[in-house]
């Protein structure tokens, strides 16, 4: 196994063994002689992982069918090709891990309290598992090293991949030693890690593995989605969080932004729906969220519009309060409010100009803007201060509690456990959030929902097979409300759903008519940007035939199953004559 490098661990023992045979403390390095004596030297090396949990990124879920950059994706193209080197699974790509176990073999010789001690020990068992559940999710089977290597380790790293059950049952035990060792969060410094985050980390995982496997007809799942279900639990009867409506929302023509709110929060480390905030401050540290946030090159989908509910609680395809897509403001009419929330439309205020809320008429469908028409605007925000160059202030979500009422619904419902209760204690919570006095109250979720035409494309199950219909309204409640937070591939991945980026609409655009032209003309300066844009013909589930703006030109997206996982390098291949590669690669 030759993803570790010899030079950089050869290195390292040279500088530790030659401190071990002079056996003087040097007074001006640090070294394995003077370092692991006391609790901050565990808490300064922790320290440097934080960075490995999720940060603010505009672009989280574009290689998937919630959206488009404006250049074919190879993955969804099938234009992938084997790496003949990196690919995520080059040296630096497996460092992490080795410097987790070298705190691992090293941290025993620190003396302090033992709670203390063992809060830093938790956190790098969370971070060692979170890379290794990354590692899984990419390849599949991966080696799994648990101990400091040296260049003497020959065995280790030659060794072949370990079954991505045994990894993930690795993972699970470290989860599970941070879930019992981490303190809660009254006893830490905001933003660190706590039992309840490794909870939701932990429910995450077993939901992961559980699905993954109950779609690949693997036995044991049950097993994963228990400990899911028993997680998730455990972080709800907490009473520590809740759902919660931003705090003092922008109004824009008597349109309230609730759910939009809860995402430009300059604080987060009081807010109930925050698990665990990333922490920004002004001057000391920022971001480029807002600022990336609009366009660049990317658009959502139609086929992720179309998934948003009506505020009855039906689908656009049963509701009679569906007007149509014939205007972008007919298409947002009587729908989940989440929808305007975050895209770009007339009701969401772009900027403050001074004191005013301001809006632009139509989104740019520029082809470096927004090729689909269709912006995602979740997390801009309207002060221009924000929208400056790296000057986003506000704090991150790396975990969300609406993330564990959804594992909890999601895992209830694919065990066949799930009660009317339950949902009303997941699903429906995120859905009393969008209620909006005098103007709408989202429908709650029943046990038994109807099922929903859109379910089949062409003929065919969009998933590629049939799922019941609670099971197909809990994968859109998730699909919708942890839209761009980085889910969706992940999820079309352990759902086994791959034939879902086989929909044309999840290449298309807004509609283009007569209408539509016009009023883009009259805001666009007298030219038509639809011009020399190829629009896509077809007669809808409504038998209503009409045009969509289309991103990529005579092209279709064919699936193949070889995609779930990534290729190993042909490198690590030779270096390596234990390692096999993955099927169809």
């Amino acid at each position: 196994m030759k993803i570790i490098s010899y030079t950089i661990i050869f290195l390292l023992f040279v500088a530790i063994t030659s401190c071990e045979v002079t056996d003087t403390v040097p007074e001006d390095a640090i070294t394995d002689l003077n370092y692991w004596r006391k609790t901050d030297d565990l808490k300064l090396f922790a320290n440097n992982f934080y960075i490995t949990l999720s940060g603010p990124l505009a672009t989280y879920d574009i290689a998937s069918d919630n959206a488009n950059a404006n250049s074919p994706d190879n993955r969804l193209f099938n234009n992938m090709t084997v790496p003949g080197s990196g690919g995520g699974w080059s040296s630096t790509d497996w460092s992490n891990i080795r410097n987790l176990n070298y705190f691992m073999t090293h941290y025993q010789t620190v003396e302090g309290n033992t709670a203390d001690i063992n809060q830093y020990v938790g956190e790098i068992r969370f971070f060692r598992a979170n890379e290794y559940f990354n590692k899984v999710k990419q390849f599949g089977d991966v080696p799994w090293i648990d101990q400091d290597l040296t260049t003497m380790d020959v065995d280790l790293l030659q060794k072949p991949r370990d079954p991505r059950k045994f990894v993930i049952d690795k993972v699970i035990e470290d989860l599970e030693f941070a879930v019992a060792n981490l303190k809660d969060p009254s006893a830490v410094e905001s933003g660190r890690l706590h039992k309840y985050a490794a909870l939701q980390m932990l429910a995450r995982v077993c939901l992961y593995e559980g699905t993954w496997m109950k779609y690949r007809s693997l036995s044991g799942w049950e097993t994963y989605l228990q400990k899911a279900v028993s997680a998730s639990e455990n972080v709800m009867n907490s009473g520590k969080y809740d759902i919660l409506k931003g705090n003092a929302p922008y109004m824009f023509e008597g349109f309230p932004l609730y759910y939009k709110q809860q995402f430009i929060q300059e604080d987060l480390t009081s807010n109930k729906e925050c698990v665990l905030p990333r922490i920004y401050k002004k001057d000391l540290l920022m971001n480029n969220l807002s600022r990336s946030a609009d366009g660049g090159g990317r658009g959502i989908s139609k086929d992720f519009i179309e998934d948003f509910l009506c505020v009855d609680g039906k689908s656009i395809g049963t509701s009679p309060l569906y007007l149509g897509d014939d205007s972008l403001q007919m298409e947002m009419t009587n729908r989940d409010p989440r929808l305007r929330n975050m895209v770009d439309n007339k009701y969401l205020p772009y900027y403050l100009d001074g004191s005013k809320l301001i809006s632009y008429p139509v989104t740019d469908v520029a082809v470096d803007k927004c090729p689909t028409g269709y912006m995602a605007s979740k997390f801009r925000n309207p002060e221009p201060a924000q929208n400056e160059a790296n000057q986003t202030t506000y704090d991150w979500y790396v975990f969300r509690y609406a993330e564990i009422l959804l594992i909890f619904a999601e895992a209830k419902a694919e065990l066949g456990t799930l009660t009317q209760s339950d949902l009303d204690n997941s699903i429906n919570k995120l859905r009393e959030r969008l209620d909006e006095p005098d103007k709408f109250t989202m429908g709650r979720l029943t046990i038994n929902p109807s099922a929903d035409p859109l379910a089949i494309v062409n003929g065919k199950p969009r998933y590629g097979y049939t799922v019941s219909p609670i099971i197909y309204e809990i994968r859109r409640e998730r699909r919708v409300e942890l839209a761009f937070e980085g889910f969706r591939w992940d999820d079309i991945c352990r759902w086994k759903a791959g034939k879902l980026i086989e929909n044309p609409k999840t290449m298309l655009g807004i509609t283009v008519n007569d209408q539509v032209i016009s009023r883009y003309i009259k805001y666009n300066g007298g030219s038509n940007p639809f011009s020399g844009r190829t629009l896509y013909n077809l007669t809808d589930w409504d038998g209503k035939a009409k045009k969509l703006l289309m991103v990529f030109p005579n092209m279709n997206r064919v699936w193949d199953d070889k995609l779930y996982l990534d290729p190993l390098p042909t490198d690590q291949l030779t270096l390596n004559p234990n390692l096999e590669q993955n099927p169809g690669w």
